[in-house]
């Protein structure tokens, strides 16, 4: 298949194409507007492979959208494009609407358009996999976990946003028949990570001997996915999936954020034991909370377990591993990522930078 893959310069969106390109056949067309957490060097292994192509397009503009649906033809869509910090949506959830919602809306009517104008065959292979987070369910209590028959219930600017982006998607499907699968997977950690995220963030600024911050207690959970594993089962979603059904997709890896940064620090002293700032747990710092933060995330998989035969690969201990080695190794990459865009500081206090425009 040609694949038109939006966000293919983020994190997860850079897994699925180097995936695609060193693992399958497919040809990709990246739709990537290039945001302060693009970066085309993610993609370096397969930037010169002739069934490559990247488009600096922006989801929200349909005319530019329509002109590189018609060029390159698409067989399917993978649409991956979002803007996804839960802090940074506290500060500033604009983009998010704009982005996640409208963007959506726009990449479904083109791609609704385009598809009304296929054969009867082309029609019938065509797929649009809107990719989301399993944050639009809310919080768990001690117990249980998140089911696609989970009822939604974000608390975040963010998960909201997901929310609606996946009620239109839905949509799309019920009233004009377009051809859509859904994904919703929990917390994904691995390399190229932008390090504003707790595992990169943690790496990152253990490396520079600064506070680690927790927030809270670092009693909250999360569910965490080896980025690699959640590629593969994007595109056997992709390649497998029903029609108009929705899978989540998670690592069975329920950790709480200060056993994740606590086993971080393991790994920092075993790897970088050369370092001045050894035992790096002494750099944990508890902070503030984020307002409305959801006490537990835990995903359910058995559905594409079973339907698709998917499973995760990498354990939580493996991948984490791999992640720490992998910035260790690449310290250079997250300097050039960050210049100029990010230094590490809290974001989502309070919202209190939140502004307005009409």
């Amino acid at each position: 298949m040609k694949i038109l893959v939006t966000g293919g310069a983020g994190f997860i969106g850079s897994a699925v194409i180097r995936h695609l390109i060193s693992q399958a056949e497919h040809s990709v067309v990246n739709v990537d507007c290039l945001t302060y957490a693009g970066n085309l060097t993610t993609l370096e292994p397969v930037m010169s492979n002739a069934r490559y192509v990247f488009e600096k397009v922006n989801v929200c503009d349909a005319a530019a959208l329509q002109e590189v649906f018609e060029r390159h033809r698409p067989d399917a869509v993978m649409h991956l494009a979002a803007e996804s910090h839960v802090d940074r949506s506290i500060d500033g959830p604009s983009a998010f609407i704009q982005t996640n919602i409208v963007g959506t809306y726009v990449m479904l009517e083109v791609s609704r358009r385009y598809w009304l104008a296929l054969s009867s065959d082309q029609k019938e292979r065509f797929r649009f996999h809107h990719i989301s987070t399993d944050e639009v369910y809310g919080s768990l209590g001690e117990d249980g976990l998140f089911t696609e028959q989970t009822p939604y219930d974000p608390s975040s600017p963010y998960s909201a946003s997901k929310a609606a982006s996946d009620h239109l998607v839905r949509a799309w499907h019920r009233t004009f028949g377009v051809p859509v699968l859904l994904t919703n997977c929990s917390n994904n950690y691995g390399p190229y990570q932008y390090p504003e995220k707790l595992i990169p963030l943690t790496i990152t600024s253990a490396l520079a001997g600064k506070p680690l911050p927790v927030y809270g207690k670092g009693e909250n959970v999360r569910d965490w996915l080896f980025v690699d594993d959640h590629a593969r089962a994007l595109v056997t979603v992709l390649e497998r999936g029903t029609i108009g059904e929705t899978y989540n997709i998670g690592g069975n890896s329920e950790r709480k954020n200060i056993d994740v940064v606590r086993a971080i620090c393991t790994l920092m002293d075993q790897l970088h034991q050369d370092s001045p700032h050894c035992p790096h747990d002494r750099l944990i710092t508890f902070v503030t909370d984020r307002p409305g933060h959801d006490h537990r995330y835990a995903i359910d998989a058995s559905k594409i377990q079973r339907t698709l035969g998917w499973k995760p690969i990498e354990t939580f201990e493996s991948g984490l591993s791999k992640t720490v080695q992998w910035y260790l190794r690449n310290e250079e990459w997250c300097r050039r990522a960050v210049a100029d865009r990010y230094s590490g500081e809290r974001l989502g206090v309070s919202g209190e930078r939140l502004g307005v425009k009409v």
